[in-house]
């Protein structure tokens, strides 16, 4: 198989010569230049037509937020993002996913966190190489808010990864502010679910927060598990409440879909509806079976809509997806399956 053929684009000189050498580690991958501006990676994708770009948020001259911008109207390609783990690097990430980087990874503040940070680009390079480029012009537009959504006193469990940012933000849009009680996990780093709830919470009828312990879930409410520390699970306890648990990665994640998922199998039953959304490998996927088999509704994001056709297909092969939808349908059929009237 070809070498996957990566520029690089940081300001500092370090970083590029951090970030090359840990790719050209990899022996599936190739660094095939960097670039310390904006300016300078133009023309060097021009000449070397790299398979993906990581690229540094914060740059001299033209930031990588309208740097991004640019590439993907004029020459769409996956780029993963690399940003400070701050409060004002999640905001530019967050708007990065949107206008369609494939994912985002966190820069080492310091000498502790460098080899996890460089194994992690790597990574996520890999998988980037192999997702679907999706850009703003290629989303579907949200559909029309639900205004005569009826509850039937079903709760919603939503799963993702790479491409979940755009995902959620469709399915989100639609939701009222009567929509069932919503929990969400997404793999994010720590520092960014809080800026990704005010988000969600600033495009939706509904009240989405970043859940907290004990939180008790109501209508109207959507709750997105923190990154980093904990799973989240849904419990039963003076009625039906979030709960964070301390504990090793789950399917090489945590916060884990398949933790989130087995949770409300087991404390909802067939008072469910389950959607697991695009994303790279197999979180989720036993957690989505768990729920159907507990009488829950599930449902799975469609190839052709997914940036990364992974969790979903994964689900798909051992039976746990009742239904595959296109991102487009996500939100009208979660809400269909959660509704009164069905």
């Amino acid at each position: 198989m070809p070498k996957i053929r990566v520029l690089v684009v940081d300001d500092s000189a370090t970083m590029r010569s951090l970030i090359t050498a840990a790719l050209n580690r990899d022996p599936e991958i190739e660094v095939v230049g960097g670039a310390g501006d904006p300016f300078e990676a133009r023309g060097m994708i021009k000449a070397l037509n790299p398979d993906v770009v990581t690229l540094d948020i914060e740059m001299p001259n033209m930031n990588g937020i309208e740097f991004l911008e640019k590439i993907m109207r004029l020459r769409p390609m996956p780029v993963v993002m690399v940003s400070t783990l701050t409060q004002s690097g999640a905001e530019m990430t967050l708007r990065a996913l949107e206008l369609g980087a494939i994912d985002c990874v966190g820069k080492p503040a310091d000498a502790t966190g460098t080899q996890e940070a460089l194994a992690e680009i790597v990574a996520k390079v890999k998988i980037a190489a192999r997702a679907s480029v999706r850009t703003k012009a290629d989303s579907a537009p949200a559909g029309p808010r639900r205004k005569d959504y009826m509850p039937s006193g079903d709760i919603v469990a939503i799963g993702s990864s790479t491409g979940g940012v755009e995902a959620l933000l469709s399915i989100l849009q639609m939701f009222p502010d009567t929509c069932p009680p919503t929990v969400i996990t997404q793999h994010m780093p720590a520092t960014f679910t809080a800026s990704f709830a005010a988000r969600l919470d600033r495009a939706s009828g509904a009240k989405v927060q970043e859940a907290t312990d004990g939180a008790l879930l109501e209508p109207g409410k959507v709750y997105v598990a923190p990154g980093g520390a904990t799973h989240l699970e849904v419990v039963r306890s003076a009625g039906l409440r979030c709960r964070l648990v301390a504990g090793d990665p789950v399917s090489g994640h945590r916060p884990s879909v398949d933790v989130l998922f087995n949770s409300v199998a087991n404390a909802v039953g067939d008072k469910a509806v389950g959607a697991i959304l695009t994303g790279m490998g197999r979180d989720g996927a036993q957690g989505l079976l768990a729920m159907r088999k507990a009488g829950g509704k599930t449902l799975g994001q469609d190839e052709a809509s997914c940036v990364v056709y992974g969790m979903p297909r994964s689900a798909f092969e051992i039976g746990a997806v009742e239904k595959q939808v296109s991102l487009s349908s996500m939100g009208q059929s979660i809400l269909d399956l959660a509704s009164a009237r069905r």
